[in-house]
């Protein structure tokens, strides 16, 4: 065995086998795999290994894809057969809500080009002649899906793998992971030590515990899981062709041929968990009894849509473990507190998703970025915060929850509250509709009264009418929005200018009291985050950004060493803040303190410590809504104090509290871009206008990669998009985000933002596209059907600043 390697990878899994094959794959040949028992054990063995293209998250879509079509190039790569049928998959709306993500669904596949259109009844009755088609509203065909081996395509991964110079050691458990001072670490097993350079976790259900030897606890927890096959069903054996699979996920089960009977598998609502207190280390090939029981309303439903399962007899039920993240999705990605540490854990569809999560690891590991915007997998979007109670109402509510829409702007309360404000009770009396934002129940939307909740949908929802009134108030007098939620931190020391010159690409403020806009770039030169940085004294400065991003931000600043001296703090716990906005903003706040706010006094992108209510604060003349406005930022301990301030001088003036979706509707009015929809490392600054902040006059982290960039035109151009009010009227929808944007018939791009924007009376779209201009015509995919829309030549709202810097 090697005792010096590039990267160990913890797992004989899929997923194990998948990393590895794909480091050798982008070139790394000293990589070594390590599993404690034989390959497969653990959850991979027994998946039913079910393979489908379409996701609601595109780049996810793009992921599995990738993964679909990998198999046969692996077969032909390897020898090794990965037993892939594709007799393609059906997939059954019986709702309307049902319908309309697969039209929207079906809209990303012609965009992107992947293989996903609407049949009729007749056509998918004449492909499965099983299933009873009654009530069903549309069907869906994707011809490339199916399922695949377990065995068969884990140890393809493991002998390509091997073609290529890998190593791989069964039965070799790995006892400790030591993170040495240079970053890199020591592997232990009994069969001798590893130096390495990356620690991969892809330890499936013992992730949590190869994690712990390096000191992290990971929000994983396993459940049981079951499905069943029938005996040989008579009209299946006399087929000479192989039966689609069954989509039905208002029926909530899933159903292909297994040999010449159906599998059919359920995620019931008596859910159960397995191993809470952590993974038994002698589990391998093991199964749970059968509970049959439990999937009986499962099975029921799946009868009823398919006779011949009633008919037939139960060959075999396998009921195994699978290990969950809180929201569904892989822990993915470098651990930020850790150089050199891995994570690939908590995958649900493995066998749809293994190819391109490998591949998307190796991207991370050797080019130091993934091709595409992975952040919805990060590891870094759950913190300390995601405890082990949060972590099983989570897993519980994905479990019995598996197969329901995940509607636009849903927040689900499992597991809620995990952190609260001092604010949250005032707030809540004041009727404020709570959503999830890095563990902080923040303000969505304000009701009458205490006690309402959001509906759920595609199209408007109870909560539209009341975010219009939240946004007609601030426009016309003002608003008061908690953004507490804001990530907050102090840079300070006599190399402060000079560190942060080197973190962001703009130039950091030389004088005292003044702001400015920056980038933080990409490794492949796209926008990682964008972020305000003030200076607050002579060798201090106030960085905000986003707080869903902190985490994930981390990586970027400790590329760049501290100089001696210098200190970098974050203050997100510490500080809360409100911005209040609106053409009345500065006459209730003037009416709280001496500190002067007139504009001669006090600019626009300049910041003052002052008293607001006799409580200190940073007051930033900014607003992300576009209208007058100060951004305050205090103590959490005095956040109840200035809110309750603010509230009684606004209440004479009819100002009152705005919750996070007005300000969403504010922002897209005035053309604002957010980090995560309009700004992702996959987009380059000439492409979402953020190119004039990048000084190539000096020295800043990855700025040679986006030298490259800004040599090249835009790939695609972030534009505003107003939709025919007459189509917005009849589907009574607005566009989200992630519609396919189409001119000529053609697709040109897709929507990161949408909403309604009350005060200027538009349906509003944020999106990239490209081979079109201000002016044109275009169609936006709502509900997966064609809107009208016209493409923006400035925003609708104050295209020239002229009230943001009244």
């Amino acid at each position: 065995m090697r005792d010096r390697a590039q990267a160990v990878v913890i797992g004989g899994g899929v997923i194990g086998c998948s990393i590895l094959y794909h480091l050798t794959k982008l070139g790394w040949s000293d990589v070594v795999l390590l599993e404690r028992d034989e390959l497969t054990s653990g959850s991979t063995w027994h998946a039913a290994a079910n393979i489908h293209g379409l996701h609601d998250s595109t780049n996810i879509s793009r992921i599995q894809h990738y993964t679909m079509n990998l198999y046969n190039e692996l077969e032909a790569e390897t020898g090794q057969s990965c037993g892939v049928f594709q007799p393609g998959s059906l997939y059954l709306a019986q709702t309307e809500e049902r319908e309309h993500q697969l039209r929207l669904q079906a809209a990303k596949a012609k965009l992107y080009g992947m293989n996903f259109y609407e049949i009729s009844i007749e056509e998918a009755q004449a492909l499965h002649p099983l299933v009873d088609f009654e009530g069903v509203r549309c069907v869906m065909y994707e011809p490339d899906g199916g399922n695949v081996d377990p065995s068969g395509v884990t140890n393809a991964y493991a002998v390509g793998a091997r073609q290529r110079g890998a190593e791989i050691h069964r039965f070799t458990p790995v006892t400790a992971t030591e993170a040495q001072e240079d970053g890199t670490w020591i592997v232990r097993t009994p069969k001798g030590d590893i130096h390495t350079d990356w620690v991969v976790n892809a330890a499936g259900l013992w992730g949590r515990e190869v994690a712990a030897m390096a000191g992290l606890t990971l929000p994983l927890q396993p459940t049981e899981h079951q499905y069943f096959v029938t005996e040989t069903i008579s009209e299946i054996d006399a087929m000479d062709r192989r039966l689609p699979s069954v989509a039905d996920r208002d029926g909530e089960y899933y159903l292909r041929q297994e040999g010449k009977g159906l599998l059919v598998g359920a995620y019931e609502r008596d859910m159960r968990f397995w191993a809470e207190e952590g993974t038994p280390l002698d589990f391998g090939h093991e199964l749970f009894a059968d509970d049959l029981e439990r999937i009986e309303d499962n099975m029921m439903r799946a009868i009823d849509r398919v006779p011949a399962v009633g008919e037939a007899g139960i060959k075999r039920v396998i009921n195994g473990p699978m290990i969950w993240s809180p929201d569904s999705n892989v822990l993915f990605g470098p651990v930020p507190e850790l150089d050199g540490y891995f994570c690939c854990n908590g995958i649900i569809p493995g066998f749809s998703q293994s190819g391109g999560m490998g591949l998307a690891a190796a991207q991370w590991m050797i080019e130091g970025e993934t091709e595409y915007d992975l952040f919805g997998w990060d590891v870094a979007r759950f913190d300390t915060w995601a405890d082990k109670a949060f972590t099983k109402a989570r897993v519980q509510d994905q479990y019995a929850h598996r197969f329901a829409i995940h509607f636009p702007n849903e927040e689900r309360a499992a597991g809620r509250p995990a952190r609260k404000r001092p604010a949250y009770d005032m707030q809540a009396e004041l009727g404020a509709v709570f959503g999830l934002n890095a563990g902080w129940e923040h303000p969505l939307w304000f009701a009458d009264a205490p006690g309402a909740a959001d509906t759920n949908g595609f199209t408007r929802q109870n909560w539209w009418g009341p975010v219009g009134e939240e946004c007609k108030m601030l426009r016309e007098r003002a608003g008061i929005i908690d953004i507490s939620n804001f990530a907050k931190y102090e840079c300070k020391g006599a190399g402060a200018e000079a560190w942060l010159n080197t973190v962001f690409a703009n130039t950091m403020p030389r004088a005292v009291g003044r702001s400015c806009l920056t980038p933080l770039i990409g490794k492949r030169g796209g926008i990682a985050g964008d972020f305000t940085v003030t200076r607050t004294g002579e060798d201090s400065f106030w960085i905000i950004g986003s707080g869903m991003a902190e985490r994930y931000h981390k990586r970027f600043f400790k590329q760049v060493p501290l100089p001696d001296g210098t200190t970098f703090e974050s203050l997100t716990e510490a500080v809360c803040g409100f911005n209040v906005a609106g053409p009345q903003s500065r006459t209730i706040l003037q009416r709280l303190t001496n500190a002067s706010l007139t504009t001669e006094d006090f600019p626009f992108m300049r910041s003052k410590t002052i008293e607001l209510a006799g409580i200190e604060v940073l007051a930033l003349r900014v607003s992300f809504t576009g209208d007058l406005g100060w951004e305050l930022h205090c103590k959490e301990e005095d956040q109840a104090a200035l809110y309750a301030a603010l509230l009684e001088a606004g209440k004479p003036l009819g100002i009152g509290p705005v919750g996070g979706r007005a300000l969403m509707s504010l922002r897209v009015e005035k053309g604002y871009g957010s980090w995560s929809r309009e700004y992702s490392p996959e987009y380059w600054p000439q492409e979402v206008g953020l190119d004039r902040l990048c000084k190539m006059d000096k020295d800043f982290l990855n700025k040679e990669a986006v030298a490259k960039t800004l040599q090249n035109e835009a790939r695609e151009t972030l534009v505003l998009l107003h939709l025919d009010e007459d189509a917005v009227t009849a589907s009574n929808a607005d566009a989200t985000g992630g519609e396919p944007i189409f001119k000529d018939g053609k697709g040109i791009g897709r929507v990161t933002s949408g909403t309604y924007g009350y005060t200027v009376g538009m349906s509003l779209a944020l999106g990239y596209v490209k081979g079109a201009q201000p002016g044109d015509r275009v169609e936006v995919m709502v509900l997966g059907r064609r809107h009208g829309a016209t493409i923006l030549h400035e925003p609708p709202f104050d295209a020239k600043g002229e009230k943001l810097r009244a």
